[in-house]
Protein backbone atom coordinates (compact mmCIF):
# COMPACT_ATOMS: atom_id res chain seq x y z
CA UNK A 1 0.00 0.00 0.00
CA UNK A 2 1.02 3.06 -0.73
CA UNK A 3 2.21 6.45 1.77
CA UNK A 4 -0.73 8.42 0.50
CA UNK A 5 -3.29 5.38 -0.10
CA UNK A 6 -2.33 4.29 3.84
CA UNK A 7 -2.77 7.90 5.54
CA UNK A 8 -6.22 8.55 3.13
CA UNK A 9 -7.70 5.53 5.06
CA UNK A 10 -6.30 6.39 8.29
CA UNK A 11 -8.35 9.95 7.59
CA UNK A 12 -11.50 7.86 6.56
CA UNK A 13 -11.29 6.05 9.29
CA UNK A 14 -10.10 8.54 12.33
CA UNK A 15 -12.98 9.14 15.11
CA UNK A 16 -14.08 12.96 14.64
CA UNK A 17 -14.06 15.76 17.63
CA UNK A 18 -15.69 19.27 16.48
CA UNK A 19 -14.07 21.96 18.28
CA UNK A 20 -14.69 25.92 17.82
CA UNK A 21 -13.28 29.47 18.24
CA UNK A 22 -14.05 28.62 22.30
CA UNK A 23 -11.83 25.48 22.83
CA UNK A 24 -8.30 24.65 23.80
CA UNK A 25 -6.16 21.87 22.44
CA UNK A 26 -2.69 21.61 22.97
CA UNK A 27 -0.88 18.99 20.52
CA UNK A 28 2.33 17.29 22.27
CA UNK A 29 4.50 14.68 21.10
CA UNK A 30 7.83 12.51 20.94
CA UNK A 31 8.42 12.00 25.00
CA UNK A 32 9.88 9.52 24.81
CA UNK A 33 8.83 8.86 28.42
CA UNK A 34 11.80 6.42 29.42
CA UNK A 35 13.12 4.23 32.66
CA UNK A 36 15.32 7.44 33.91
CA UNK A 37 18.85 5.59 32.84
CA UNK A 38 21.40 7.76 31.01
CA UNK A 39 19.58 6.62 27.87
CA UNK A 40 16.21 8.36 28.73
CA UNK A 41 16.03 11.60 26.92
CA UNK A 42 13.08 12.54 28.28
CA UNK A 43 14.67 12.50 31.48
CA UNK A 44 16.71 15.97 31.18
CA UNK A 45 13.28 17.99 30.02
CA UNK A 46 10.83 16.44 32.45
CA UNK A 47 10.02 19.53 34.70
CA UNK A 48 9.80 20.94 31.57
CA UNK A 49 7.08 18.96 30.62
CA UNK A 50 5.57 19.15 34.07
CA UNK A 51 4.94 22.59 34.52
CA UNK A 52 3.24 22.98 30.97
CA UNK A 53 1.15 20.54 31.80
CA UNK A 54 -0.13 21.99 34.55
CA UNK A 55 -0.08 24.70 33.14
CA UNK A 56 -2.04 23.77 30.14
CA UNK A 57 -4.56 21.71 32.71
CA UNK A 58 -5.45 24.76 34.92
CA UNK A 59 -6.26 27.02 31.80
CA UNK A 60 -9.10 23.89 30.68
CA UNK A 61 -6.77 23.16 27.28
CA UNK A 62 -7.51 19.49 25.95
CA UNK A 63 -4.17 17.50 25.61
CA UNK A 64 -3.79 15.32 22.75
CA UNK A 65 -0.72 13.41 22.57
CA UNK A 66 0.32 12.82 19.01
CA UNK A 67 2.39 9.58 19.19
CA UNK A 68 5.69 8.29 20.66
CA UNK A 69 4.79 9.25 24.53
CA UNK A 70 6.37 6.25 25.87
CA UNK A 71 10.07 5.00 24.67
CA UNK A 72 8.86 1.05 24.23
CA UNK A 73 11.54 0.37 21.79
CA UNK A 74 14.43 0.67 24.35
CA UNK A 75 12.23 -0.63 27.33
CA UNK A 76 10.35 -3.43 27.54
CA UNK A 77 8.05 -2.56 30.71
CA UNK A 78 5.68 0.38 30.88
CA UNK A 79 5.28 -0.25 34.45
CA UNK A 80 9.28 0.70 35.28
CA UNK A 81 8.29 4.06 33.24
CA UNK A 82 5.04 4.66 34.66
CA UNK A 83 6.78 4.97 37.92
CA UNK A 84 10.05 6.34 36.60
CA UNK A 85 7.92 9.50 35.31
CA UNK A 86 4.77 9.19 37.76
CA UNK A 87 4.46 12.72 37.79
CA UNK A 88 3.83 12.95 34.12
CA UNK A 89 1.08 10.01 34.50
CA UNK A 90 -0.37 11.88 37.18
CA UNK A 91 -0.79 15.11 35.73
CA UNK A 92 -1.95 13.43 32.30
CA UNK A 93 -4.72 11.52 35.02
CA UNK A 94 -6.22 14.61 36.02
CA UNK A 95 -6.73 15.54 32.17
CA UNK A 96 -8.27 11.94 31.61
CA UNK A 97 -10.66 12.88 34.32
CA UNK A 98 -11.74 15.77 33.01
CA UNK A 99 -12.22 13.95 29.30
CA UNK A 100 -9.63 15.89 27.95
CA UNK A 101 -7.11 13.36 27.07
CA UNK A 102 -6.34 11.52 23.79
CA UNK A 103 -3.51 9.63 22.67
CA UNK A 104 -2.40 8.71 19.42
CA UNK A 105 0.54 6.14 19.57
CA UNK A 106 3.57 6.18 17.17
CA UNK A 107 6.12 3.84 16.18
CA UNK A 108 8.11 3.80 19.77
CA UNK A 109 4.96 2.64 21.16
CA UNK A 110 2.93 1.01 18.19
CA UNK A 111 1.96 -2.07 21.11
CA UNK A 112 -0.45 0.70 22.53
CA UNK A 113 -2.49 -0.36 19.61
CA UNK A 114 -3.49 -3.47 20.63
CA UNK A 115 -6.51 -2.57 22.94
CA UNK A 116 -5.48 -5.81 25.71
CA UNK A 117 -2.42 -4.52 25.88
CA UNK A 118 -3.55 -0.71 26.60
CA UNK A 119 -6.21 -2.54 29.14
CA UNK A 120 -3.66 -4.54 31.11
CA UNK A 121 -1.30 -1.14 31.18
CA UNK A 122 -2.50 1.38 31.38
CA UNK A 123 -6.40 1.10 33.04
CA UNK A 124 -3.71 1.30 36.65
CA UNK A 125 -0.85 2.24 38.02
CA UNK A 126 0.94 1.27 41.46
CA UNK A 127 0.82 3.93 44.17
CA UNK A 128 3.93 3.53 46.38
CA UNK A 129 2.57 6.26 48.75
CA UNK A 130 -0.34 3.61 49.19
CA UNK A 131 1.05 0.66 48.75
CA UNK A 132 -2.22 0.18 46.62
CA UNK A 133 -3.27 0.22 42.23
CA UNK A 134 -5.17 3.26 42.07
CA UNK A 135 -7.12 4.47 38.54
CA UNK A 136 -5.08 5.56 35.38
CA UNK A 137 -6.88 5.71 32.03
CA UNK A 138 -9.58 3.18 32.65
CA UNK A 139 -11.17 2.36 29.20
CA UNK A 140 -8.56 4.71 27.20
CA UNK A 141 -8.39 4.14 23.37
CA UNK A 142 -5.21 4.82 21.87
CA UNK A 143 -5.54 5.94 18.14
CA UNK A 144 -3.90 6.01 14.86
CA UNK A 145 -5.33 9.03 13.98
CA UNK A 146 -7.92 11.88 15.07
CA UNK A 147 -9.78 14.59 12.90
CA UNK A 148 -10.49 17.72 14.48
CA UNK A 149 -13.46 19.36 12.79
CA UNK A 150 -13.45 23.31 13.30
CA UNK A 151 -17.15 23.41 13.53
CA UNK A 152 -17.07 27.35 12.29
CA UNK A 153 -15.97 26.36 8.54
CA UNK A 154 -16.67 22.58 8.98
CA UNK A 155 -13.01 22.28 7.68
CA UNK A 156 -10.95 19.13 9.54
CA UNK A 157 -7.57 18.86 10.78
CA UNK A 158 -5.65 15.50 10.36
CA UNK A 159 -3.95 13.97 13.06
CA UNK A 160 -1.49 11.13 13.11
CA UNK A 161 2.10 10.60 14.22
CA UNK A 162 3.72 10.46 10.83
CA UNK A 163 5.45 7.35 10.89
CA UNK A 164 3.35 6.00 8.21
CA UNK A 165 5.29 8.07 5.73
CA UNK A 166 8.43 5.64 7.14
CA UNK A 167 8.73 2.58 5.21
CA UNK A 168 11.36 0.87 8.44
CA UNK A 169 9.23 2.49 11.40
CA UNK A 170 5.95 1.25 10.24
CA UNK A 171 5.77 -1.87 7.95
CA UNK A 172 9.47 -3.39 9.57
CA UNK A 173 8.87 -1.90 13.05
CA UNK A 174 9.54 -4.99 14.62
CA UNK A 175 12.58 -4.75 12.98
CA UNK A 176 13.66 -1.32 13.81
CA UNK A 177 12.39 -2.12 17.05
CA UNK A 178 15.10 -4.99 17.46
CA UNK A 179 17.97 -2.70 16.15
CA UNK A 180 17.03 0.31 18.59
CA UNK A 181 17.28 -2.13 21.67
CA UNK A 182 19.92 -4.54 21.34
CA UNK A 183 22.32 -1.76 18.99
CA UNK A 184 21.95 1.18 18.55
CA UNK A 185 20.68 1.95 22.39
CA UNK A 186 24.10 0.49 23.72
CA UNK A 187 26.20 2.78 21.05
CA UNK A 188 23.73 6.06 21.90
CA UNK A 189 25.31 5.78 25.42
CA UNK A 190 28.35 6.07 23.93
CA UNK A 191 27.84 9.04 21.57
CA UNK A 192 26.59 7.80 18.37
CA UNK A 193 22.99 8.48 16.82
CA UNK A 194 20.69 5.87 15.32
CA UNK A 195 21.29 6.74 11.57
CA UNK A 196 17.16 4.62 10.74
CA UNK A 197 16.03 7.52 13.31
CA UNK A 198 13.84 10.14 11.33
CA UNK A 199 14.47 12.49 14.59
CA UNK A 200 18.40 12.10 13.94
CA UNK A 201 18.83 11.21 10.14
CA UNK A 202 18.59 14.46 8.22
CA UNK A 203 18.05 12.61 5.10
CA UNK A 204 15.40 10.39 6.43
CA UNK A 205 13.70 13.11 8.13
CA UNK A 206 13.38 15.22 4.75
CA UNK A 207 11.76 12.00 3.11
CA UNK A 208 9.23 11.66 5.65
CA UNK A 209 8.33 14.96 5.34
CA UNK A 210 8.32 15.15 1.64
CA UNK A 211 6.09 12.30 1.85
CA UNK A 212 3.35 14.07 4.14
CA UNK A 213 3.93 17.44 2.63
CA UNK A 214 2.97 15.50 -0.55
CA UNK A 215 -0.61 14.02 0.88
CA UNK A 216 -1.44 17.24 2.42
CA UNK A 217 -1.02 19.19 -1.55
CA UNK A 218 -2.66 16.18 -2.55
CA UNK A 219 -5.68 16.32 -0.93
CA UNK A 220 -6.11 19.99 0.11
CA UNK A 221 -6.00 18.94 3.89
CA UNK A 222 -4.22 20.27 7.31
CA UNK A 223 -1.81 18.22 8.39
CA UNK A 224 -0.25 18.05 12.15
CA UNK A 225 2.20 15.37 12.67
CA UNK A 226 4.92 14.63 14.93
CA UNK A 227 7.63 11.63 14.38
CA UNK A 228 10.68 13.80 12.98
CA UNK A 229 10.82 16.33 16.50
CA UNK A 230 11.44 18.73 13.87
CA UNK A 231 8.90 21.58 14.50
CA UNK A 232 7.15 23.17 11.67
CA UNK A 233 4.86 26.26 10.97
CA UNK A 234 4.02 27.01 7.39
CA UNK A 235 3.24 30.02 6.24
CA UNK A 236 0.13 31.41 4.52
CA UNK A 237 0.31 29.95 1.39
CA UNK A 238 2.46 27.26 1.75
CA UNK A 239 1.17 23.65 1.86
CA UNK A 240 -0.83 22.56 5.15
CA UNK A 241 1.79 20.58 7.21
CA UNK A 242 2.46 21.59 10.72
CA UNK A 243 4.78 19.44 13.37
CA UNK A 244 4.59 20.09 17.00
CA UNK A 245 8.26 18.93 17.47
CA UNK A 246 9.09 17.06 20.60
CA UNK A 247 9.83 16.92 24.38
CA UNK A 248 13.51 15.95 23.93
CA UNK A 249 15.11 18.55 21.82
CA UNK A 250 17.93 20.24 24.11
CA UNK A 251 16.67 22.52 26.86
CA UNK A 252 13.23 22.85 25.76
CA UNK A 253 9.92 21.39 24.64
CA UNK A 254 7.76 22.41 22.20
CA UNK A 255 3.97 22.39 21.08
CA UNK A 256 1.03 23.36 19.07
CA UNK A 257 -1.73 25.04 20.56
CA UNK A 258 -5.51 25.62 19.10
CA UNK A 259 -7.20 28.52 21.19
CA UNK A 260 -9.73 31.13 20.13
CA UNK A 261 -10.00 30.07 16.37
CA UNK A 262 -5.88 30.50 15.78
CA UNK A 263 -2.93 28.03 15.76
CA UNK A 264 0.27 29.19 17.31
CA UNK A 265 3.55 26.92 17.94
CA UNK A 266 5.29 27.64 20.75
CA UNK A 267 7.98 26.16 22.85
CA UNK A 268 8.62 25.65 26.91
CA UNK A 269 11.83 25.94 28.38
CA UNK A 270 14.11 27.46 31.62
CA UNK A 271 14.58 31.12 31.91
CA UNK A 272 15.94 33.53 34.42
CA UNK A 273 14.73 36.35 36.12
CA UNK A 274 16.46 39.68 36.98
CA UNK A 275 17.05 38.39 40.17
CA UNK A 276 19.20 35.29 39.06
CA UNK A 277 15.57 33.23 39.75
CA UNK A 278 15.06 30.09 37.46
CA UNK A 279 11.62 29.20 36.01
CA UNK A 280 9.88 27.78 32.78
CA UNK A 281 8.17 30.16 30.69
CA UNK A 282 6.68 29.53 27.44
CA UNK A 283 7.75 31.71 24.06
CA UNK A 284 5.54 31.43 20.97
CA UNK A 285 7.71 30.73 18.23
CA UNK A 286 5.21 30.98 15.28
CA UNK A 287 1.40 32.62 15.27
CA UNK A 288 -0.97 32.90 16.15
CA UNK A 289 -2.52 32.52 12.63
CA UNK A 290 -6.52 32.52 12.32
CA UNK A 291 -7.45 29.19 10.83
CA UNK A 292 -9.69 30.45 8.26
CA UNK A 293 -6.59 32.20 6.70
CA UNK A 294 -5.31 29.13 6.29
CA UNK A 295 -8.15 27.25 5.26
CA UNK A 296 -8.99 30.24 2.72
CA UNK A 297 -11.18 28.56 -0.41
CA UNK A 298 -9.92 24.92 0.29
CA UNK A 299 -12.17 22.46 0.42
CA UNK A 300 -10.86 18.76 1.34
CA UNK A 301 -10.97 16.46 -1.93
CA UNK A 302 -11.48 13.46 0.76
CA UNK A 303 -14.37 12.81 2.47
Amino acid sequence: MTVSKRLTNIFQSSEKLTFNNESKIVLISDCHRGDGSWGDNFSSNQQLYFAAMTDYYRKNFTYIELGDGDELWENRKLDIVKIIHSDAFWIMSKFYKKGRLYMLYGNHDMVKKNSSYVKNKLSTYYDEATKKYVSLFPKMRIHEGLVLVYKETGHKIFLTHGHQADFLNYDLWKLARFMVRYLWRPLELLGLHDPTSAAKNNQKKLTVEKKLIDWSIKNKQMLIAGHTHKPVFPDLGEPLYFNDGSCVHPRCITAIEIENGAISLVKWTLKTKKDGTLYVGKEVLEGPVKLHEFFGDSVSVIK
